[in-house]
């Protein structure tokens, strides 16, 4: 899996500590956003629906994680899966070992 667009992804990933693949309007995009909040984590969104590009990019995230969906929620080059994944981490305590 390799084309220029794989080679942005691979790069807007490594871009923060935290990185959100996100469409405006999706309320597990909300909800993964509100976790890093609340972990006063700061965090750089991607929102697919706002890029003539984010469906493509979509499914290039599909492809590097066998989900299609968004979310898509990485720290650290990490992909720590969407929205219920990440609150789940959160609820349990464990999201905070990502930074240590």
């Amino acid at each position: 899996m390799s084309s220029p667009k794989v080679e942005v992804v691979k790069d807007l990933i490594k871009s923060d500590t935290v990185v959100i693949f996100s469409k405006s309007y999706c309320p597990y995009c909300k909800l993964a956003k509100e976790v890093f909040n609340n972990l006063k984590k700061t965090f750089t969104t991607i929102e697919l629906d706002k890029r003539d590009d984010g469906e493509e990019i979509q499914g290039i995230l599909g492809e590097m994680t066998g989900a299609k969906t968004v979310p898509r929620v990485f720290v650290k080059g990490q992909c720590l899966g969407g929205g219920s994944d990440v609150k789940a981490l959160y609820d349990k305590g464990e999201l905070q070992k990502y930074f240590d």
